[in-house]
């Protein structure tokens, strides 16, 4: 009698497997796409940071900012038409970058936006 009133639930286990299986992989491709970009985007911003006190220190005017992130740019994966503004205020060399990145998934293309402004260390400017 047990066995008749469980005849409807057989293949459920295995369809709230298949389900959970393509969740997951659609998590990993997600991230598989998306974390290489954020990651290029977070070593890019380090490097913003270093290139601005280094300025600062050396007394490099703002432009050489921008040249040198410019030489960087295929190195981080960056696309070439990223607006880099260099600019010098209240003794602190700063830069900001700006540029729209497409993520294509499958039905749909996410745009993945980068806008930073670094700006040097004050205690790094000398007067």
């Amino acid at each position: 009698m047990s066995e008749l009133s469980r005849s409807g639930e057989r293949g459920n286990a295995q369809l709230k497997f298949v389900l959970v299986m393509v969740v997951m992989g659609c998590l990993a491709f997600i991230g598989y796409r998306f974390i290489p970009v954020a990651y290029q985007a977070n070593l890019f911003k380090d490097l913003m940071q270093h290139n601005v006190d280094v300025a600062a220190t050396q007394g490099y005017q703002p432009v050489w900012v921008r040249d040198q992130l410019t030489r960087s740019l295929p190195e981080y994966g960056i696309p070439p038409d990223a607006l880099i503004t260099p600019a010098q205020r209240d003794n602190r060399v700063e830069v900001r970058v700006q540029y729209t990145w497409p993520l294509e998934f499958p039905g749909y293309t996410y745009q993945y936006e980068f806008d930073h402004t670094a700006k040097s260390t004050s205690f790094l400017t000398f007067k």
